[in-house]
């Protein structure tokens, strides 16, 4: 007995409280997890992000009036997105047609996770600035679209204003809005609490642990695919894909046609923010056929491209970047997701941390928020999750930017 006693003592209850240190001690850090950059600063890079979603889209049609006056046939038109509470949303599109043959189409397309926009304006902005010129438009016409989902950008959220994943509710199949994800009823409750958000609860300062127990149970790779993939049962729920297209879906399917019809290669980049190594330039797409992953292979030889078919990845479903393909068929299709890391997703504790800020933004939007600090935190953290304030990531995520489009652009563009 007594020696029962001594090992329960000096063996078990020294190592109970280590572990409750140790653990304390993580949930510290997760809830204060932040980043101070030291990347390289370039001014002009970093004087290219727009300071709210009205400066964006007037930064956009300015840019878009310029264009009109030095090329041929420039079309330019705002598409007016409905709404029950704010009347002036639109996505504004510019398309500059290829000014000799039409052989190529580049599509770059914003904001459709909305809070994404102004990273997304930015890289546009860059784009027009540095590369739209004579040479490049001589085989190569470009369609320019901006905030896509233009309520969420103004109001700094990921979705729609029905609380919809635009890249979870665009159509390429017809059977989209029945895709049924077995996995996310497994992690319901965990990922959509209903009550208000209280920052400094329990709950909230231990999410870590629980999510660590999950982990054990099921292992990040399947906690992430049924969180991430996409679902549709569930309208206040994250990653919610809607009982339908969006309105927006239904204005750019015909003008997406149209445009394309000329074009025989058709390359899309989507521009997104938040997945990823903090600051560095991720490309990926759902998984493709070899031949198709071949020929994809060859415009971006020299960087790395998560295929979507690893353990450690994840794939969606109603990706925009799919939906715009459905609107060409029988076209030379090259769909790239651009993603500007911002939270070390890719590792344990920053993918945790950045699905935690979803969950509480979209708890406080549906549930309400405990006080006013909690609100403000929330909101802070879930708007730096997307747009990060550091002036250093910003400006690397330009030269990164430009390093991608000084290869691949002229690859595509490139007469065979």
């Amino acid at each position: 007995m007594k020696t029962l006693t001594k090992v329960l003592k000096y063996v078990v209850l020294p190592l109970l409280i280590v572990i409750v240190a140790v653990l304390f001690y993580i949930s510290i850090g997760f809830g204060k997890l932040d980043f101070k950059d030291d990347f390289p600063v370039t001014e002009d890079y970093a004087a290219l992000y727009p300071e709210s979603y009205e400066a964006a889209r007037d930064d956009f049609r300015a840019l878009s009036a310029e264009l009109h006056a030095n090329y041929e046939n420039v079309q330019y038109f705002p598409l007016w997105v409905p709404s029950e509470t704010d009347a002036d949303l639109t996505i504004d599109v510019c398309y500059i047609p290829a000014q000799g043959d039409s052989l190529n189409l580049l599509i770059l397309s914003s904001g459709i996770h909305g809070v994404e926009g102004y990273v997304g304006y930015a890289v546009q902005e860059f784009f027009i600035s540095n590369y739209l010129n004579e040479t490049f438009l001589e085989n190569t016409g470009v369609l320019l679209l901006h905030a896509v989902n233009p309520y969420g950008f103004k109001y700094h959220r990921k979705v729609t204003e029905n609380n919809v994943d635009m890249n979870r509710n665009s159509p390429s199949t017809v059977d989209l809005y029945e895709t049924h994800n077995e996995g996310y009823s497994l992690v319901y409750d965990l990922i959509n609490p209903q009550d208000k958000v209280k920052t400094n609860s329990l709950e909230n300062r231990f999410f870590f642990i629980k999510a660590i127990n999950e982990i054990r149970k099921k292992s990040l790779p399947v906690l992430r695919q049924a969180a991430l993939q996409g679902q549709y049962t569930n309208p206040e729920g994250i990653y919610y894909g809607g009982e339908a297209p969006e309105p927006q879906i239904g204005l750019l399917s015909p003008i997406l046609s149209e445009i394309s019809d000329p074009y025989q290669k058709i390359m899309i980049l989507d521009l997104h923010t938040g997945y990823g190594e903090r600051g560095k330039l991720h490309l990926f797409t759902n998984p493709m056929e070899d031949d198709e992953k071949r020929k994809m292979e060859r415009i971006f030889d020299g960087f790395v491209i998560d295929w979507g078919d690893s353990d450690e990845f994840y794939t969606i479903t109603g990706e925009f970047t799919s939906f715009v393909g459905a609107q060409a068929p029988g076209k030379d299709f090259y769909p790239m997701v651009i993603e500007y890391g911002t939270l070390d997703s890719q590792t344990t504790m920053g993918s945790l941390k950045s699905i935690h800020i979803m969950i509480l933004e979209n708890q406080g939007y549906h549930f309400g928020f405990a006080s006013v600090k909690d609100s403000m935190k929330v909101k802070a953290d879930f708007l730096e999750l997307y747009y990060p304030d550091s002036e250093s990531w910003r400006s690397y995520v330009i030269e990164q930017t430009q390093d991608l489009f000084d290869v691949v652009l002229p690859r595509f563009t490139m007469h065979e």
